[in-house]
């Protein structure tokens, strides 16, 4: 009899623990599932039984909540937009080359052809969801992407190169824009070239002249003064002389006698050609101003860097568009085109650089300023 009362009790205390324990009540809405109870056992005592959910239902559970979750937020990322915004992201996004996809935020380099080659092994997006099936786009990235495309941020047309940018001294646009022919001096190591154009882009005069004392043993200014002084003895009459101005970096200590000469001689060209100092209330635009190497070379497409490469096949280029096109560039005298057709090949020391860079320089100055005065 009192073994019976004993079991008795015992499994009352047990009902009645069990009916306060929450693993055996029905979940709340929203709350996790009802779960299996097992049951741990004590070691000290029969009685302590400590009732637990199997790890195989509570590893269920949170897989199936995790994957409702995810399931959730994607449906969230098609809800996020009007079927309008919709179907303009899929558009894009089907339809545009890699280059065009590249222009939309984040979406250059390698995330462009990876929309290519999963949209080409998978069929066209349906939904924007299966966006984020492809490497390296996930939701923040997508979400990204799609603003962009349905805003996307419009560039301001730029004007190559302003023209305070690339003459010095300043002076009014109108006077430049009334001169009716320029020459562009070019000076090298051991010469100076020059090209006479005008104002309807037909080449008047192109030469070079070669300068023995520049560069040549002990400095002697003396020396300096004759040898530009004839170059500026046959330089024609023009409205405005254009002088280039080297871009040397004072860095390089080994070119330091370079910039030496090329600063005299542009300082002897500016005194020859413009001795007079006119007062600035007389507003008299000078005749002789810098023109930036750099600037003409940006123009060109010559620059690798911040150094400038040849300018010899652009004027091939022109001087074979003086033949073959009715409105060309600039324009070449037929006797002009016989002299140098041979002069600017590769390898040929017939000509040089500096009659290059004289004539790309004066077609630089009056196509830049068409583009700054319009």
């Amino acid at each position: 009899m009192w073994v019976a009362r004993r079991v008795l009790s015992s499994v009352v205390q047990r009902t009645q623990y069990a009916s306060r324990c929450g693993l055996f009540r029905r979940p709340q809405h929203g709350s996790l599932p009802e779960l299996e109870p097992r049951y741990l056992q004590c070691t000290c005592c029969w009685r302590s039984r400590v009732p637990v959910a199997g790890s195989e239902t509570l590893s269920a559970t949170l897989s199936s909540t995790s994957e409702r979750e995810e399931e959730d937020l994607s449906r969230s990322l098609d809800a996020c937009y009007t079927y309008e915004q919709r179907d303009s992201i899929l558009q894009l996004l089907n339809n545009a080359t890699p280059s065009e996809l590249a222009g939309v935020k984040l979406l250059r380099g390698r995330k462009s052809l990876n929309i290519v080659e999963y949209r080409t092994k998978n069929g066209p997006f349906k939904t924007l969801e299966s966006v984020v099936n492809v490497p390296l786009l996930k939701h923040k990235s997508a979400v990204i992407v799609f603003n962009s495309i349905l805003n996307p941020v419009k560039k301001e047309r730029k004007v190559r190169i302003q023209l305070a940018k690339f003459i010095r001294p300043e002076v009014d646009r109108s006077w430049l824009e009334e001169a009716s022919s320029i020459v562009s001096i070019v000076c090298g190591t051991n010469k100076i070239a020059w090209a006479h154009v005008d104002r309807g882009m037909i080449v008047l005069d192109w030469q070079e002249l070669e300068c023995p004392n520049f560069l040549r043993g002990t400095y002697m200014v003396s020396a300096y003064l004759n040898d530009v002084s004839s170059v500026v003895s046959l330089l024609p009459s023009a409205d405005f002389y254009i002088i280039e101005k080297s871009s040397i970096s004072v860095q390089n200590t080994a070119l330091f006698p370079i910039m030496a000469h090329m600063r005299t001689v542009e300082a002897m060209l500016f005194s020859l050609l413009e001795p007079r100092n006119s007062p600035p209330e007389a507003n008299i635009p000078p005749r002789v101003l810098n023109m930036m190497r750099t600037a003409v070379g940006r123009h060109f497409g010559l620059m690798v860097g911040e150094s400038r490469t040849s300018g010899a096949q652009a004027v091939r280029q022109l001087m074979t568009e003086s033949v073959t096109q009715k409105l060309p560039r600039i324009n070449f005298p037929q006797e002009m085109l016989v002299k140098y057709r041979n002069s600017f090949q590769m390898g040929s020391r017939r000509g040089g650089e500096e009659l290059c860079d004289a004539m790309l320089q004066a077609v630089a100055f009056y196509e830049l300023l068409s583009e700054s005065s319009s």
